[in-house]
């Protein structure tokens, strides 16, 4: 099928597709790593409301070091520092083991402590 032919069929049945022409680069952010696609070629395609991106390009894969993980708020940190009765850098310590996780950061340290 010719693209012209494509594009007709795909307006008929509601959907439009678009390119992202000025795209320098595409960023994705998972738990355990960060892909960037770079000279990426983008196309939208909009359909009943949605839209789906398909990107192509050169991928490079970079694993998250633990502290680029979670952001932990410093609210958090006050919070199991004060629980506890330990330092703001034992606090932040323990919630970034725990994933950001307020009881177990707390629990972890108590036991540290006996």
């Amino acid at each position: 099928m010719s693209p012209r032919a494509l594009a007709r069929t795909l307006k008929r049945m509601g959907i439009t597709v678009e390119e992202i022409p000025d795209a320098t680069e595409v960023t994705i952010r998972t738990g355990t790593e960060i892909i960037v696609i770079e000279e990426p070629k983008i196309q939208v395609m909009k359909m009943q409301g949605e839209e789906i991106f398909q990107i192509t390009g050169k991928t490079v894969r970079k694993p998250l070091l633990v502290e680029e993980r979670i952001e932990i708020p410093e609210e958090d940190v006050k919070l199991v520092a004060e629980q506890v009765g330990c330092s703001l850098e034992e606090a932040e310590k323990a919630l970034i083991e725990s994933k950001g996780d307020i009881a177990e950061a707390i629990i972890r340290l108590r036991a540290e402590r006996k």
